[in-house]
């Protein structure tokens, strides 16, 4: 099984990021996690929200940002990968001039029912 992402249409998660499902069991046959581009505009954050049962890692692939887990708060940029266990509350925010690009991979595969939010909806989410 191959994608392409040129071919994947995106949709807004619950965190409110842009997201593309690069691979995901529920489509393309693979049985234990998901992979993801996720895309946070310039000056956007997602929102603070947790994993119930999916660890999860970022790859930043472009851009430059701000990584908060837990109570630490840790600058990102291209080629950088950071571990977020399940249950860690998390954001991300796209401090560059240009648009965050992040691959996400989460085990098991992401679910919008495992994803709890930690804040409410805000204008600028995106």
């Amino acid at each position: 099984m191959k994608t392409r992402l040129a071919d994947i249409s995106a949709y807004i998660t619950k965190d409110g990021s842009k997201i593309r499902e690069l691979m995901h069991p529920d489509r393309h046959g693979n049985r234990n996690q998901s992979l993801a581009e996720a895309v946070v505009p310039a000056g956007t954050r997602t929102l603070l929200h947790r994993h119930l049962t999916s660890e999860e890692l970022y790859h930043v692939t472009s851009g430059e940002g701000l990584l908060t887990l837990g109570e630490e708060k840790m600058k990102v940029s291209p080629g950088d990968t950071a571990l977020i266990p399940p249950g860690t509350p998390h954001c991300i925010e796209a401090t560059g001039a240009g648009p965050l690009h992040i691959l996400c991979c989460c085990s098991p595969a992401y679910r919008h029912g495992d994803t709890e939010l930690l804040e409410a909806m805000r204008g600028d989410s995106r």
